[in-house]
């Protein structure tokens, strides 16, 4: 028989988020390229509805389009090149029927923290992570989100950069709960994972239903996923349930990457 939750919560104090690398929009993709896919991608967050989303990877162009495809949400974030519009974002969309926004910034993966296009230890490009603290409407709640993505190539630079967000957010969010959303490059087990899991829970360990969906989350577009590098992590939350979400268009795929969806409750004090 399977687990009965033990104390279903009003549906007031669930929120849903989603980490969701849509690809960065590259001529090179061929049919898989943004131009070809952008409904599909702006469909699955709005078919599932979640109350915060973070994304990786887009530009400021799919950004924009995204924005206009999705009107119940705002988002927040810069690129991580130098320039606010320039390079990749990692973005964070909340819904704005629930959701003030109290805060937010963006700060860059390295040695630097504050200096714009700068790139950290042994990585390949400059990478960021964006942060929101969000007042719920619903239940007078706040909580900061933040979203990332780690180096694809500098393992010391993945490590590195899991430490120092793990330490601004100590000081960021010392007395309220935390959501962390992100591409982390590496799978569980890995220094970069463990490094975060000191610190946060991975949601999907903490579910009280079984996982839903793959188990891994990158498939380069195949649908045949053979890495888990897609994560949402919480600290001061509860985790009802966790998915990976395999949606598609017969053969078409909104990404790369699986999107990954939780349902989240605030622990009581």
């Amino acid at each position: 028989m399977p687990a009965e939750d033990p104390d279903p919560p009003a549906r007031a104090r669930r929120l849903h988020a989603m980490s969701f690398n849509v690809r960065v929009d590259v001529a090179s993709d061929g049919g898989d390229a943004w131009p070809h896919r952008k409904d599909e991608a702006a469909s699955v967050i709005r078919l599932h509805e979640p109350d915060l989303v973070g994304c990786q990877e887009p530009l400021a162009g799919q950004l924009a389009e995204l924005r206009e495809a999705l009107p119940a949400y705002d988002w927040v974030g810069e690129g991580r090149g130098v320039g606010e519009h320039e390079g990749e974002h990692v973005p964070i969309g909340y819904r704005t029927d629930r959701f003030g926004l109290l805060e937010q910034d963006t700060f860059w993966l390295s040695e630097a923290p504050a200096e714009p296009g700068s790139v950290g230890w042994d990585g390949e490009h400059p990478r960021i992570a964006t942060w929101a603290r969000l007042r719920d409407g619903a239940t007078g709640a706040e909580f900061v989100h933040l979203n990332t993505h780690l180096d694809h190539r500098g393992e010391r630079a993945r490590e590195r950069g899991a430490a120092l967000i793990a330490e601004r957010l100590a000081s960021i969010a010392p007395d309220v709960p935390v959501v962390v959303t992100g591409d982390f490059n590496c799978a569980p087990g890995s220094p970069p994972y463990e490094r975060f899991t000191r610190r946060f829970d991975d949601a999907r360990e903490r579910s009280i239903h079984p996982h839903h969906g793959p188990t891994e989350t990158f498939h380069g577009f195949a649908g045949d996923p053979e890495r888990r590098i897609d994560y949402v992590l919480v600290d001061g939350f509860a985790v009802r349930q966790h998915a990976t979400l395999a949606d598609r268009w017969d053969d078409r795929y909104p990404s790369d990457h699986f999107p990954v969806l939780a349902e989240l409750v605030v622990e009581d004090a």
